[in-house]
């Protein structure tokens, strides 16, 4: 099976890398500076599950994409959306299968869009990652999983052949029946603790001190029942999980989202967060819309004072 992996910053060079190292046919699609930073310092990765060099990974840029691929992985920032799908769009044939692991769920209708919804599988990962200024991807967690599965749960010859390439890397990786609910109930969770560290800018350790955990859990249910409005309902286990995480004395967690915040970059909230609250219907969630006019707000501020 050929792969395109469409980066390779933290995730993608970091599963690209486990799939290359594991023998996979696999192509890391990139811009040229970094195909020139990979040609001369190779892809590395620090890790606690086994660190790996790499030596020349072979890469190609957008205009140089000459044949179809068997699976696109695509695991870019919700916002890159659009660039990198006219990047990527040469390699997909009529047997392609796009393995997409951003956050929400917009990207399946455009993605869809634009090649069919035959050609897109659902997916998320489970991984904490990050690239430094040299371009090394350091693995931060115990942890470095996808899910992913046909949308509407059926096992079809092309994401079993999908499951057997991936199930043997040096990862966890899933195939699921119920890979839309899956999906749903993370949304839940990081649309939650994104508005929480947004509209409070500060870690769970000082909202709890500050006695300001019920709004985590207010956010939890505004946003789980925006889900179940959509016929995926969050069970109790999964609720008790995000709102430990979110009312945890002393905590240091802290959502990307705030980290891209303070450091004045662009967010993934349109995805998130707004459109989350574009599918409540008639809820009730003022905890949620003062979240999404917060970060509005803050992309126009960004926006014009970076000039972009």
């Amino acid at each position: 099976m050929r792969i395109l992996v469409i980066g390779a910053g933290a995730l993608g060079g970091y599963f690209g890398g486990r799939l290359l190292a594991a023998g996979r046919d696999v192509t890391f699609l990139v811009r040229p500076r970094r195909a020139a930073q990979l040609a001369a310092r190779g892809l590395e990765i620090v890790s606690l599950k086994g660190g790996l060099q790499i030596a020349n990974p072979p890469t190609v840029t957008a205009d140089k994409i000459a044949s179809h691929y068997d699976l696109i992985l695509l695991s870019c920032k919700a916002f890159d959306l659009t660039d990198a799908i006219k990047s990527f769009a040469p390699a997909v044939g009529p047997e392609t299968m796009i393995l997409p692991v951003l956050n929400g769920l917009l990207h399946l209708d455009i993605l869809a869009s634009h090649f069919g919804a035959e050609h897109v599988l659902g997916g998320w990962s489970k991984i904490s990652a990050t690239l430094d200024d040299d371009g090394r991807v350091h693995h931060l967690s115990s942890f470095h999983a996808i899910s992913f599965g046909e949308q509407d749960g059926t096992n079809t010859a092309s994401v079993e052949a999908v499951a057997e390439t991936l199930g043997r890397s040096d990862f966890d990786a899933r195939l699921s029946d119920h890979i839309l609910a899956e999906m749903w109930n993370k949304w839940v969770f990081i649309a939650a603790a994104a508005s929480l560290g947004s509209l409070l800018r500060a870690q769970v350790g000082d909202i709890v001190a500050a006695g300001a955990e019920s709004y985590g859990t207010a956010l939890l249910e505004e946003c789980a029942a925006i889900a179940a409005r959509h016929n995926f309902p969050q069970d109790a286990q999964g609720m008790q999980f995000g709102e430990k995480m979110l009312s945890e004395a002393g905590s240091e967690f802290k959502p990307s989202m705030l980290r891209d915040i303070e450091r004045g970059q662009r967010t993934e909230a349109h995805h998130i967060v707004s459109d989350l609250l574009r599918r409540r219907g008639d809820l009730s969630t003022p905890i949620l819309q003062i979240a999404d006019a917060h970060l509005k707000v803050y992309e126009v501020r960004r926006a014009r004072e970076s000039g972009a």
